[in-house]
């Protein structure tokens, strides 16, 4: 049921996500969805597309779901797909509408078939049908699904075919008229070359439109075997380049990719902890952490200066995190990308329960923290509070793909979940489901 912020109940977020661009956040409205799977973490997908809003998630029963909505009304359509999740948390869902406002989804995969839905009706989840094949090759063992949009707002589907340890990453790009897809370039954009898969984050546009790409390497699917922080960037998602200018030929391997930072095999690199932001010059500054002499790890931050790549150590703390081996982990040390907030200060967050956390204003010189940076809440605290009364219970919200219609207004997704168990069956009792719900929530500057 719709619901004010009044009348909802009191929610610890399991993920933050920092936006300095705001310094007060309320809830305007909460809408029910429906009871979804406790038992382990899955990202859900939320699209809001002009008056109509959809979620992609997986229901009580682990099975995928579609729900739509007209943003002004509470009675949700839910529609089950045939597909359904097992103990893995790499299996997340995710969207896209296309130019004649046909819905793409894609998840539930891991080193498995494609897996692949579009709808036959705009914005019809009814209509939704599964397709067996993209462009049928490179299509047997897919993981990490992606809709981006390239230039020309062009739909484009990243994924990896192979393994950790052992793939490369394929880009498709869509024709609206013939409803087909076609390889973006016909080699991948990484290949690991049978000993290795690039992990990467992006592409992130600046402020001219120039995309960035950042990865680590992995050599096996054990996490501490990251190594070689890397980037590259491109005008139009065909052509790359370093960033220097210099054209890359595809495919990038280790030896003829750009280098940030050679962290080597266990020195504390991890996928997923790689943030691509911009300084107030615009010049792409890369996030990162690995262990410094001492095997403490840091915050680092890697900047692209005139000289070239300047590599800059944000934290001094006295705590080291060892993480190792396979499958999802959860994650002890998080960081944001550095930001501007709304005075143009330059601005990052990084979580450490072992060390001192939280917000801070960094230095734009030497990019140490200088001052906690205030009123950089990205939800209201309400929403992070767990509902269930089991004590390993986190709490998920995911941001919209789409945009909301109105200014200064969003969207986003809760629900509660175990936290990852390496993609294994928990031992213990399983939480009931609990419900999903979509948040309106309205920013306002300070």
């Amino acid at each position: 049921m719709l619901k004010t912020h009044a009348l909802f109940c009191a929610i610890i977020c399991y993920t933050t996500i920092i936006n300095p661009a705001f310094s007060a956040t309320t809830v305007e409205e909460v809408s029910e969805i429906a009871p979804v799977w406790s038992g382990h973490p899955v990202r859900f997908a939320l699209l809001t597309h002009g008056n109509r809003q959809f979620v992609a998630f997986y229901d009580a029963k682990r099975r995928m779901c579609v729900a739509a909505r007209e943003l002004d009304e509470d009675k949700w359509q839910i529609e089950r797909l045939p597909s359904q999740v097992g103990w893995d948390s790499h299996n997340y869902i995710t969207m896209a509408v296309d130019a004649n406002e046909c819905l793409h989804l894609s998840g539930n995969m891991h080193c498995v078939p494609l897996i692949y839905f579009r709808t036959a009706k705009p914005l019809d989840i009814a209509s939704f049908e599964k397709i067996p094949a993209m462009v049928g090759k490179e299509e047997k063992r897919c993981t990490y699904p992606r809709f981006i949009r390239g230039p020309g707002d062009k739909l484009i589907f990243v994924y990896r075919s192979g393994s950790s340890g052992n793939g490369s990453r394929y880009f498709n790009i869509y024709d609206p008229k013939t409803r087909k897809w076609k390889r973006l370039f016909d080699k991948p954009l990484f290949d690991g070359q049978g000993r290795r898969n690039a992990y990467f984050v992006g592409p992130v546009q600046d402020k001219k439109g120039m995309y960035h790409i950042c990865w680590v390497w992995r050599d096996t699917p054990d996490c501490s075997t990251n190594h070689h922080l890397s980037y590259v960037r491109s005008k139009d998602l065909i052509n790359w380049e370093k960033s220097d200018g210099s054209r890359i030929e595809l495919p990038i391997t280790i030896e003829n990719a750009e280098i940030i930072d050679p962290v080597p095999p266990g020195g504390g690199l991890l996928n997923g902890n790689t943030k691509i932001g911009f300084d107030a010059q615009d010049r792409v500054t890369i996030g990162y952490h690995k262990y410094d002499a001492e095997g403490n790890l840091q915050i680092y931050n890697a900047r692209r200066e005139n000289s070239g790549w300047k590599i800059y150590q944000t934290t001094d703390w006295n705590s080291r995190w060892p993480f190792s081996g396979g499958g999802s982990i959860g994650f002890q040390v998080r960081l944001s990308p550095v930001q501007l907030d709304s005075d143009g200060n330059l601005v990052q967050s990084f979580r450490n329960p072992k060390e001192k956390s939280g917000n801070w204003r960094l230095d734009p010189v030497n990019l140490k923290p200088i001052a906690r940076a205030a009123g950089l809440n990205h939800t209201p605290r309400e929403i992070h509070k767990p509902e269930s009364r089991h004590p390993d219970i986190k709490v998920l919200t995911a941001g919209d793909i789409g945009k909301a219609p109105q200014p200064d207004t969003r969207y986003i997704i809760r629900w509660e979940t175990l936290p990852p168990n390496r993609d294994r069956p928990y031992k213990g009792k399983i939480p009931k489901p609990n419900m999903l719900r979509v948040y309106k929530l309205k920013d306002t500057n300070g």
